[in-house]
């Protein structure tokens, strides 16, 4: 028996001594019959409050987080193709969009003009060459047939005796004399024609040089620098004249913790936040680059955007891949507490009694965290694992809003 029970007993048996009247006794004999709840209420007041949840079902959105820098989907490097000759003009700028085949800039041409005057003059000297050797060929050949004719007929005559050895012998010389000068003619137009064919070569590349005076945009796109300035000699040895980026197409190339690159795939949508903005961009993961940097222990992972207007290169982005989106039981992830033995959250009972349970968790979102396995659907969590309550611990629960996932667009 409680001591406030004792008193009040002793209360009773005192008016029963002291000839006090039976109604007094009543009292006494009811006021200790109902102390026991009232100590029980008293009790229940005086526990710790401590704000619970109730683990329940969500839709959880898991997620993998990177960041890193605004960069060129493809980079194109404009190099002068001739070396030696000033730049004359500039038509482009940075931030020009322009199309495949524009002129960007143009060199000084004056030194190969002169040099294409000169080889003309040397193509026509050629061709009067050629001209030259064709007609003493024709004069050779005509000669050589003259030749042969005197020499059958001189054959003949000496065969019928009409005419003597000498002769000939001589008409003979003759034709063969004919024939070697025919031979030289033939080399000789040949020869005309290959220095022709020189000249012509020489004149073709002259003509190529004098083409690539003008510095053309080899792709479409966005002009991101430019290093040519009108005066300078253009040199492919040199920074390149202008830098593109091809049909303006920019994507992030962002570091991802290494437990978290095979995770990720090509074709996953990403949500891309720019710094001081609240508006959010898309992206697609374009490549999962196979290697892990040996010093930071980061892989990478390529996401075009999908508004490249909006960003420029260099820009820092954050992004959020999203790999999966499932309803499963969650906890708000404060309850989460871990030690040694790993991850637990602190339950509730009907009774008010602290039980420590081991769990197994899963997808982490905004403020709710899966729960796999240790909590069922219904059950009461103490919502801050921080609370100081231990197992065995009893406590006054109030009950929080359920755990809820962050809001995504």
């Amino acid at each position: 028996m409680k001591p406030s029970s004792k008193i009040f007993m002793a209360a009773a048996i005192a008016a029963i001594l002291s000839g006090g009247s039976a109604g007094i006794l009543a009292q006494a004999v009811g006021a200790a019959e109902t102390q026991p709840a009232a100590d029980a209420a008293t009790a229940t007041d005086n526990r710790p409050a401590i704000t619970v949840a109730k683990a329940d079902m969500a839709v959880l959105r898991d997620k993998v987080r990177a960041s890193g820098l605004v960069g060129a989907v493809e980079r194109i490097l404009i190099q002068p193709q001739i070396e030696g000759q000033a730049i004359e003009s500039i038509l482009a700028e940075v931030g020009d969009h322009v199309a495949a085949g524009a002129v960007l800039a143009t060199l000084s041409d004056s030194s190969l003009s002169l040099q294409k005057s000169q080889l003309e003059a040397s193509r026509a000297n050629a061709e009067a060459l050629i001209a030259q050797s064709e007609a003493q060929l024709v004069d050779a050949q005509a000669t050589a047939e003259e030749a042969k004719r005197t020499l059958d007929r001189a054959n003949s005559l000496h065969q019928q005796g009409n005419t003597s050895q000498a002769t000939a012998d001589q008409a003979a010389t003759a034709a063969t004399s004919a024939n070697a000068r025919v031979m030289v003619a033939t080399q000789g137009a040949v020869a005309a024609r290959a220095q022709l064919a020189v000249v012509q070569a020489q004149i073709n590349n002259i003509d190529l040089q004098l083409a690539r005076t003008k510095i053309v945009a080899t792709k479409a796109g966005e002009i991101v620098g430019r290093n040519a300035v009108v005066g300078a000699i253009a040199s492919a040895a040199g920074q390149p004249m202008f830098t593109l980026v091809r049909d303006g197409l920019l994507e992030l190339n962002a570091d991802v913790a290494e437990q978290d690159l095979p995770r990720v795939s090509v074709g996953m949508r990403a949500k891309l936040m720019v710094a001081g903005s609240d508006i959010p961009l898309t992206g697609t993961v374009r490549l999962v680059e196979p290697a892990i940097d040996t010093a930071t222990r980061l892989g990478r992972v390529r996401i075009s955007v999908d508004q490249a207007d909006r960003v420029r290169t260099g820009m820092f982005l954050a992004a959020e891949i999203a790999i999966s989106e499932r309803e499963v039981l969650a906890v708000p992830i404060t309850a989460l507490g871990t030690d040694e033995m790993g991850s637990f959250v602190m339950t509730v009972d009907k009774d008010g009694k602290i039980h420590r349970n081991s769990v197994v968790t899963g997808i982490r979102d905004g403020g709710a965290v899966e729960i796999k396995s240790g909590v069922a659907k219904g059950d009461l969590v103490v919502a801050k694992a921080a609370s100081f309550v231990r197992d065995g611990d009893f406590v006054n629960p109030i009950t929080a809003p359920a755990a809820a996932p962050a809001a995504t667009n």
